[in-house]
């Protein structure tokens, strides 16, 4: 046991996201962090009264800009001083909300503003919790997409990008069920990752972020009672669609969070095709396709002085699955809440910015490990050149053309479990009765030229993209 525990230290951390990955997270904690969470209701509640004011309800007069400004103050300058008091407030409250509100009371009963002090009363008017949570999880996560999410990824499938189009004509020894199969590049190979992302990037962007402000069910029950001649579902509509998001006009307590599980299931979707890529580098650089820089200091072993481990991929691999299980749960969990509501979600919820968190780590990982990746032409070409059974499949092909009976099956007892040489499919070729033309095709191929439209494919990758 380790004596004298500085809390503060990241040393002590449970979490690796707030210990040793805490670096990678960074750019999270100002959107996804409690102090982020309190922050943002700050901002709801504050938008949900200036827009009440601007409706002159009696008793509710609209601001002067002036008193806008010292509102709209608060969100900017929201500190971890504010977060903390707001803390303590909690603390006495055991409720969250409620300690927003009453923050924010005490900040405009302290400002001696009159006009402000005058609508007090009107801070959280006819809101439940909810609405205040929901509408400032939307901002949140709406915002980490746009501000982190979509520039990561981005900027990770740029660099796949840039090395299928490097690699575009490198011919390469395809594997299928981990056998030697038809060559392709390995430029292609990549391109292929390249479309997948994008297309699932697409899935990310196309999520409609929804909102809800209609009180303790949905009803705007306590609205109505109040203020019936006001049309409460066009101004909750105007005040969610200045906040940048979109009015669900029909949920119980809870906005139902089934947006929130297409976020979560398209940003899964792009994780499992990073550990896809993960797990194929680590075996090409296993079949020694690949070469890692060695990175000065860097050990890769403690008893073997050779080794350059492959730890990047293992590591992005490794946290997408801790990414994926929490994404995952939450897209089941969240739309699920028993009658108008439960507290189940609420606990799961602030567990975002940890799922967040993991996907930021792997694709970091996943960036790294390319940034250090040089092509081995040796190996590659190598097992090109012991891998002359792969044009098994365009000599039949060729003598299907030309009506030449059972050439599966001539070149399947010809190839099929052995392994033979340029000489002995130049010796089957030559004996084919088949144009000189197609004949002379055949002798002219390589293992490392038959790649057929490999290259083309590698450098063109926006026709197979998703037409919007």
């Amino acid at each position: 046991m380790v004596g004298n525990m500085n809390i503060s230290s990241q040393l002590n951390a449970i979490s690796p996201l707030d210990g040793r990955y805490s670096s990678y997270i960074d750019v999270l904690r100002p959107l996804l962090s409690e102090a982020a969470f309190m922050s943002h209701r700050v901002e709801v509640e504050i938008a949900w009264l200036i827009n009440l004011a601007d409706e002159n309800l009696p008793g509710l007069k609209s601001f002067s800009s002036q008193s806008k400004a010292e509102l709209n103050s608060l969100v900017k300058n929201f500190s971890l001083e504010d977060a903390e008091k707001k803390k303590n407030i909690e603390k006495i409250t055991n409720h969250d909300v409620k300690a927003v509100e009453y923050w924010l009371k005490d900040k405009i009963i302290n400002s001696g503003n009159k006009e402000l002090i005058d609508a007090v009363e009107f801070i959280h008017f006819s809101c439940t919790s909810e609405d205040i949570n929901n509408v400032s999880y939307a901002l949140m996560l709406s915002r980490t997409r746009d501000n982190v999410i979509l520039p990561a990824i981005k900027k990770l499938t740029d660099k796949i990008a840039n090395i299928a189009e490097l690699y575009s004509s490198q011919p390469m020894l395809s594997r299928t069920h981990g056998q030697p199969a038809s060559p392709t590049t390995v430029g292609k190979e990549l391109a292929n990752v390249v479309v997948r992302l994008h297309n699932a990037t697409e899935k990310i962007k196309d999520v409609v972020i929804l909102a809800k402000l209609n009180g303790a069910t949905g009803n705007y029950n306590a609205h109505v009672a109040t203020y019936p001649n006001v049309d409460w579902k066009l101004l909750t509509k105007t005040i969610i669609k200045k906040l940048g998001l979109t009015q669900n006009t029909h949920t119980t307590q809870i906005e139902p969070h089934d947006w929130i599980a297409e976020l979560f299931d398209s940003i899964s979707r792009v994780n499992t095709i990073i550990l896809d890529l993960d797990r194929d580098i680590w075996g090409y650089i296993s079949l020694g396709y690949f070469k890692q820089l060695p990175k000065e200091g860097e050990i890769g072993s403690s008893t073997m002085p050779h080794k350059i481990n492959p730890i990047d991929f293992e590591n992005s691999e490794g946290n997408i699955g801790l990414a994926n299980s929490l994404l995952r749960h939450m897209s089941d969990k969240l739309p699920v809440s028993r009658w108008q509501r439960d507290l189940t979600d609420s606990t799961v919820m602030r567990n975002i910015g940890v799922a967040i968190g993991y996907c930021i780590i792997s694709w970091e990982s996943c960036l790294r490990g390319l940034n250090k990746l040089s092509i081995n032409k040796e190996s590659i070409e190598h097992d090109l050149n012991n891998s002359w059974e792969v044009l098994a499949e365009p000599i039949q092909t060729v003598m299907r053309r030309y009506g030449i009976e059972k050439p599966y099956e001539q070149l399947k007892e010809l190839t099929r479990g052995k392994k033979i040489n340029k000489d002995d499919l130049y010796a089957f070729v030559a004996k084919l009765n088949i144009p000189t033309e197609a004949k002379e095709y055949l002798l002219s191929l390589e293992p490392r030229s038959y790649v057929g439209l490999a290259e083309k494919l590698a450098l063109d990758t926006n026709e197979a993209r998703r037409i919007k």
